[in-house]
């Protein structure tokens, strides 16, 4: 098991924890128009066959993102409701992790010219998911790859339940998140002792986010 983090707006992690589950992103509403387009697609026709190929994914697939980390403050500002939200830690299953590589070189996939098909595409959607430019670096961001009949739907979304290869063991309030840990521990009082609250911070010296060990909210 590998801990990481699930960043989200006060809102809906508070749904998160109350119904013991997590949102799926669809590949086409992620916030990286390069995701699973990130191969080199000079030739106009790869790049039709490749927009298909997505929109394929999209009707049978979907992604949970995670970080390694919840100490970035850029974390908190882009995903967490500008530091208002929560970060859920949660230990998840080595097998179902992806670890995404980030670069600045667009990989070159083959194509089957007369069919126009990806070779190989099960291996290219594992080599392209992995795969982000490098200046999402920030993130160090692990990912689970989720078929979408394996979910819950609710109003057109999708929701992957917490399960043993999912467990939620720490809730991180936002330093301008104005709810308190009591209000935590009504949601989570029957995993109290396996689920860690605490409260951001601000370090003193460097740019990092920490626990505020003096937090005392109620």
């Amino acid at each position: 098991m590998k801990r990481v983090y699930y960043f989200s707006t006060q809102k809906y992690a508070l749904e998160d924890i109350s119904l013991s589950r997590v949102k799926v992103s669809r590949l086409n509403d992620l916030n990286d128009p390069f995701e699973l387009l990130a191969a080199d697609l000079i030739n106009p026709k790869h790049r039709q066959a490749f927009a298909k190929f997505k929109n394929q994914l999209n009707n049978i697939a979907g992604l949970i993102c995670f970080s390694k980390s919840w100490s970035n403050p850029l974390l908190w500002g882009h995903y967490a409701d500008k530091h208002t939200g929560i970060a859920l830690g949660f230990d998840v299953s080595d097998d179902l992790l992806i670890d995404v590589r980030y670069t600045s070189f667009r990989p070159r996939v083959e194509f089957d010219e007369a069919n126009r098909v990806l070779v190989k595409g099960h291996n290219v959607v594992d080599k392209l998911i992995r795969t982000k430019f490098v200046d999402w670096k920030y993130e160090d961001e692990s990912r689970i790859y989720v078929q979408l009949d394996h979910t819950v739907t609710e109003l057109e979304h999708h929701f992957f339940n917490f399960s043993s290869d999912l467990i939620l063991r720490e809730v991180v309030l936002g330093m301008n998140c104005k709810v308190s840990i009591a209000e935590i521990r009504k949601l989570t009082d029957t995993n109290l002792n396996q689920i860690r609250i605490k409260k951001a911070g601000m370090a003193l010296r460097k740019f990092r986010i920490i626990e505020d060990r003096s937090y005392r909210g109620k």
